[in-house]
């Protein structure tokens, strides 16, 4: 592999105007199919295989019409000081309201608070329900901006008005935090770089990636069913991912050219080193956000699949446009220690230029006392996990919301008006098709219900049409995201189990709230697959790449630990409530199911992408005939720094979204931040080199049998010597060498 890429690498910068329209070209195309693209709603939520989504599909069929899963709003009035929500000029305003609010044309019914009790006992709140025919994800702008209206309208008349319920939920606009992480890079890439133009390039390169990323997500919306959400994880990880390659193979054509080498010839031998390494990074990466279709999520299962894509586009531009950028700016790419004019460059070196780097000095200390930096290291992140055997998943409602939303603000007039359950009602489902008696097993589940505890309130059975089938609300004591509501949940579908055995009538629970218990459920039961399944492949892939069984073996119990030790860090903050009042946390609760599997996506691809970057460095070291301690300090002489300001960049783009006022953004930013700082600083700058100087020869043992049946991807570039000699030769002659090796290029 080596060998081709660095062909490729040679030809990209030779043919650099070529390359360089292909991906105009490529660009050009992306966004002209995503502005001419007929406009995409956001893609429909559902869960298979759950028995609340089984629930909403028996509705839909056994009460057509009346769309179940349709987006809600529930509009909470409370009267002024000393009046009552019955007194008539509060009452006008409410019925003016609610006629108001039914004129929407995706509206399906509003309920007259006077007429279906929906005024608290002391008569000062009260609310209108609302239910629309499209689902939250999937309501148009114009029916939330109607909503508003009429909400305003009745402020207007001298109430206090509030909007809860999902028909307000949007996808939260990340575009300021995207710009502050992309500003940080570039500081750090500058100072990394001590060049502009240097720094400039892996920018461009992840912006250039992520375009034709997003803009063929855009094109395809339509057509796959793909929602605006689709967009959000491939945009993240094409950032992250497009900088981290495009800086590791600037990086090494700088220490090519600090080397001697001719340009060309540096450019060849950064994709052909480097490259491989991207390659096989970016494979990981791949792996692990394709894999999260194992958790059967439609929604989840797109997401990766795209941000997959934009993974595979930004391995693509690293390993031919950046050298056919790197041809474009010629000699005002410096060698490595060398900055440019602009940032102090051309002066007098000082005398002691030939001094160690911090890397080298941080690896021969390791090296030296290994076993107490291990120790220091393990212990240290195996604290920081302590709190993750606490972790309590679930997802957010709208008490998880910022006091300043008006989500918030109905959620807690509600509560105060008709209790914390009120916020979370249960919808029971009895299909008595099979049952002799149906009206009976309406009866049955009713009085069951009643005698369960945490029940504040059973609504009478309504059956459809046919008689067959009914369905009954149920409101809880607790709030919906307490355990007691789950609990219920539970209690309620085990004496369904019952009542089926009894009359033959299946009882279903739905609703939000049970969606989201299942839901978590899901995830909770996926994550060990999902773990297996990433971390197997990645194991084989990296026996590939490194050659070695217990360097892998090794890469994947430290990110392991740093994972582990991230989710201990997330539960303290946004469980325990540490540092809540720093983060601007303002309500602690259950961490959002989705965090574990999705940092272990996430994380999982971008720590292999040091390791591999780091390790493949003292792999090649090692190779070339160095001892294994030295190769681990020569691996982090190059790679120490190059790394350092991957993981920093990483850090501050996540970091951005912790300003997020949702609290679940808010969430995915600090866990993401933090995984990468104990993984890129911990585990690969501690733990991996201190484990390596403890097994010396012994890390990079392979069987001869397996060796053998390996095939030689040669990462680590050894059959670039030989080559690189034979293009020597060729340079000093014409042209029709480099025509030859273009052709043979072609043909391979």
């Amino acid at each position: 592999m080596a060998t081709f890429l660095y062909k490729l690498g040679r030809l990209a910068f030779r043919r650099r105007h070529f390359v360089a329209l292909i991906w105009v070209a490529l660009l050009t195309l992306a966004g002209v199919g995503a502005a001419s693209a007929p406009a995409a709603g956001n893609t429909s939520f559902s869960i298979p295989g759950t028995e609340a989504q089984k629930a909403f599909d028996l509705l839909d069929q056994r009460f057509p019409g009346t769309s179940s899963d349709g987006a809600t709003a529930r509009v909470v009035f409370k009267a002024p000081a000393g009046e009552k929500m019955t007194d008539k000029l509060n009452k006008a305003t409410v019925k003016d309201t609610v006629k108001e609010l039914s004129e929407g044309s995706e509206v399906d019914s509003v309920a007259d608070p006077y007429k279906g009790k929906a005024v608290s006992k002391d008569g000062t709140i009260a609310y209108a329900s609302v239910k629309y025919k499209v689902s939250g994800m999937e309501l148009e702008d114009s029916s939330r901006d109607a909503l508003k209206a009429a909400a305003q309208d009745a402020r207007d008349a001298g109430l206090t008005v509030e909007i809860g319920g999902d028909a307000l939920s949007a996808t939260p606009e990340t575009g300021s935090s995207e710009v502050i992480g992309i500003a940080i890079a570039a500081v750090v890439l500058v100072i990394t770089f001590g060049s502009l133009l240097a720094a400039g390039f892996p920018l461009l390169t992840a912006i250039i990636g992520v375009g034709i990323g997003v803009s063929t997500i855009t094109a395809l919306a339509s057509a796959l069913d793909l929602g605006s959400t689709t967009s959000t994880l491939a945009t993240m990880i094409g950032l992250a991912v497009g900088i981290d390659y495009a800086l590791f193979i600037v990086s090494r054509y700088r220490a090519e050219l600090a080397e001697g080498r001719e340009r060309e010839e540096a450019a060849g031998r950064a994709v052909g080193t480097a490259g491989s390494a991207v390659v096989f990074a970016g494979l990981t990466v791949v792996i692990a956000l394709v894999g999260l279709s194992v958790v059967n999520i439609p929604m989840l299962t797109k997401m990766g699949v795209a941000a997959a894509g934009t993974v595979v586009v930004a391995v693509l531009i690293a390993l031919t446009l950046i050298p056919a950028l790197l041809g474009f700016a010629g000699r005002r790419i410096k060698p490595t220690g060398e900055k440019s004019k602009l940032l102090g460059g051309g002066r007098a070196k000082k005398k002691h230029a030939d001094k160690p780097n911090m890397g080298t000095r941080w690896a021969s200390f390791v090296v030296r006392r290994p076993v107490a930096v291990l120790l220091l290291g393990v212990v240290g992140l195996g604290a920081a996990a302590v709190p993750a055997a606490s972790l309590q998943l679930g997802l957010g409602d709208d008490g998880s919301q910022p006091t300043s939303t008006t989500q918030r603000r109905a959620y807690d007039l509600l509560s105060d008006g008709f209790g914390p359950g009120f916020n979370g009602p249960l919808m029971v489902v009895v299909d008595a098709e099979d049952s002799a008696h149906p009206k009976s097993a309406f009866k049955k589940v009713d009085n069951e219900i009643k005698g369960l505890k945490d029940v504040v309130t059973v609504t009478p059975a309504a059956p459809n049409k046919a008689g067959d089938t009914a369905t009954i609300t149920v409101i809880p004591k607790s709030k919906p995201s307490s355990t007691t509501t789950e609990d219920l949940v539970h209690a309620i579908r085990d004496q369904g189990a019952e009542i089926t055995a009894d009359t033959d009538a299946k009882v279903l629970v739905t609703g939000s709230t049970a969606m989201n218990i299942d839901v978590s459920q899901k995830l909770n039961d996926a994550l060990i697959p999902y773990l297996v399944l990433v971390v197997g492949l990645a194991f084989l892939l990296l026996i590939v790449v490194f050659r070695s069984i217990l360097v892998p073996l090794k890469a994947a119990l430290g990110f392991l630990l740093s994972v582990m030790a991230a989710l201990g860090a997330v539960v303290a903050v946004f469980q325990w409530g540490w540092l809540s009042g720093l983060l601007g946390v303002e309500e602690t609760g259950p961490v959002m199911s989705m965090m574990p599997i999705f940092m272990v996506g996430v994380v999982f691809g971008l720590a292999m992408d040091y390791e591999v970057f780091l390790v493949t460095r003292m792999r090649e070291a090692y190779v070339h005939g160095e001892k294994p301690n030295q190769a681990v300090v020569t691996g982090f002489k190059h790679g120490a720094r190059v790394v350092t300001a991957a993981a920093v960049i990483m850090m501050a783009v996540f970091s951005g979204f912790i300003g997020s006022s949702e609290s679940m953004i808010k969430m995915i930013g600090f866990g993401l931040a933090i995984a990468v700082f104990f993984d890129a600083f911990i585990v690969r700058m501690a733990i991996v080199p201190a484990v390596l100087a403890l097994l010396g020869k012994r890390a990079w043992w392979l069987p001869k049998w397996l060796d053998r049946l390996l095939p030689n991807v040669d990462v680590e570039g050894e059959g670039l010597r030989a080559l690189s000699d034979k293009n020597a030769d060729k340079n000093t002659g014409d042209d029709s060498g480099r025509d030859d090796e273009d052709r043979e290029l072609v043909r391979a």
